[in-house]
């Protein structure tokens, strides 16, 4: 697996096995949704091997932050984060819930929030609810989910509308949008 664009372009990162890494089509297609991402801060929860977070930092994103529960994921992290020299990265080996409350008691806040957590376990409606309770999102940030076709998420939500839906296989990206 390889960035595809930017100041990291081409270059290797390594994942641990185990992992869904994200197919090339859907990172593209995440960063064509995107758009300009300069300056912006990025966090990616459920990191796996955090090529998308990566890829952010890579597109010019001010600082990234990765959380992970899984200690393999977390070392193949630590490891791409050291190859790629990235200094403007947090690497949270933490729960994601976890991480999201502690992140809020922090006062820390994102423009962007990926997260790509295990399929058919219901996860991402449950982040989703917990990104409502803790406010770390920016006024109009966007929250992208990568989820099963078969996990639906709800658009009927009071702080984050469903702005697109786009489709790849078995893989769904639903993009949230915070309401003011």
């Amino acid at each position: 697996m390889r960035i595809t664009t930017g100041k990291y372009r081409n270059r290797k990162l390594f994942y641990p096995r185990g992992i869904r890494p994200t197919q090339d089509k859907v990172r593209k297609a995440v960063f064509d949704i995107l758009g300009d991402i300069s300056g912006l801060t990025f966090l990616e929860l459920y990191a796996g091997s955090g090529a998308i977070g990566f890829e952010a930092l890579s597109r010019g994103a001010l600082e990234l932050t990765m959380v992970e529960s899984q200690r393999d994921s977390v070392l193949a992290i630590k490891r791409n984060i050291n190859t790629l020299g990235a200094s403007s990265c947090n690497l949270y080996h933490l729960d994601a819930e976890k991480a999201v409350k502690l992140l809020a008691q922090n006062k820390k806040i994102f423009d962007i929030i990926f997260l790509d957590p295990p399929y058919h376990l219901d996860k991402a409606k449950k982040i989703l609810q917990t990104l409502e309770a803790y406010d770390i999102l920016s006024p109009n940030g966007l929250i992208l989910v990568q989820h099963s076709r078969l996990e639906l998420l709800s658009g009927n939500s009071p702080n984050f509308r469903l702005i697109k839906e786009a489709k790849y296989g078995d893989t769904w990206l639903s993009i949230f949008r915070k309401e003011k």
